[in-house]
């Protein structure tokens, strides 16, 4: 049985994962009580995360300096750190700063058709933009699950989640609404042409 591959990324409704200056504090500062709860509930199931080098970093980095009370280190941002993880890089060197984590070196793409194969649990990956990218161009994404926050980041967003990616047709599998602000929707892409 193959394993389902979901490209989980947060998004500015302008198309932005991360913003490069002014003053919006993680989750934009958008983020409630439902919105978390809901966010630990899909971090419960067992599953393996993949991540590329640049966004294995940045948590790194980021969960380094946190306090254990920040909001960096929210319940399911610990959920998720506690998970197995597969890291594809080759500029990282092992061990990893992750408490069940695998480095592996090649091409994402083939990395990821393994896992799909050999994973008893679905792969899920949050952030690492370039390389679910790829993976879509691949036909390896069953699900890009895209939380949309209520900003437009026009002049400090970076990071375009899409951009750069190939044209895909979406199927919607599902919708919500979190807080009464933030949607989250989970698509099926498909390659288009």
């Amino acid at each position: 049985m193959t394993a389902t591959y979901t490209f989980d990324v947060f998004s500015s409704l302008d198309g932005f994962g991360s913003v490069s200056g002014g003053d919006w504090g993680g989750y934009w500062g958008k983020q409630g009580p439902e919105f978390l709860a809901h966010r630990l509930e899909q971090y419960r199931a067992d599953q393996r995360m993949v991540f590329g080098a640049n966004t294995f970093r940045a948590f790194t980095e980021m969960l380094a300096g946190a306090a254990e009370d920040s909001e960096v280190r929210d319940p399911w941002v610990t959920r998720m750190i506690g998970l197995p993880a597969t890291v594809v890089s080759s500029t990282l060197e092992a061990p990893l700063d992750w408490a069940d984590a695998t480095l592996e070196r090649g091409d994402a793409v083939d990395v990821v058709a393994r896992l799909k194969e050999e994973s008893p649990v679905p792969l899920r990956s949050h952030g690492s933009l370039a390389v679910n990218r790829a993976l879509m161009a691949a036909g390896l994404v069953d699900f890009v699950q895209v939380t949309v926050f209520p900003v437009i980041t026009g002049r400090n967003g970076s990071a375009p989640v899409f951009g750069g990616a190939e044209d895909f047709d979406l199927d919607l599998v599902e919708s919500r609404t979190l807080d009464g602000r933030i949607q989250e929707l989970v698509y099926r892409p498909t390659l288009h042409g």
